[in-house]
């Protein structure tokens, strides 16, 4: 088992206004601008690119996905856990750790719910 830990938001710098910060969410990607979208995306393989570097899954893998809050609200958690799986199996497509991210490479993926972590909320990835 390989564990990699994933942030919830990432920060696009801006040049003339304050950085945003954009939330790892369904509702938000769906809303979002194709080209922030791909911003975005960029964003989180840069994020991931030192924790990914040199891991070469060659056998089918499974993925799990545990989300730790970042307070006791209600959530609907694969509202951010479907953008961090896309998000994480296209990065690991790119930087080459796998080969695609279709089912011949990934069999199944695990969502699960890890508590509350005010000061650092995250995904846990675990890969076997």
């Amino acid at each position: 088992m390989t564990k990699f830990i994933s942030p919830i938001s990432v920060t696009l710098p801006r040049k003339t206004k304050k950085d945003r910060k954009i939330l790892l969410n369904l509702n938000i990607y769906r809303n979002l601008h194709y080209l922030v979208n791909n911003q975005v995306k960029h964003a989180y393989k840069e994020l991931m690119l030192k924790q990914l570097e040199g891991y070469i899954f060659t056998k089918p893998i499974t993925i799990t996905f545990t989300l730790f809050k970042s307070s006791n609200r209600r959530i609907d958690r694969s509202n951010i856990l479907s953008v961090v799986e896309k998000f994480f199996c296209d990065a690991m497509t790119e930087l080459g750790c796998i080969l695609d991210d279709n089912d011949d490479f990934i069999l199944e993926t695990h969502y699960r719910t890890g508590g509350v972590d005010k000061n650092n909320p995250r995904v846990e990835i675990e890969v076997n």
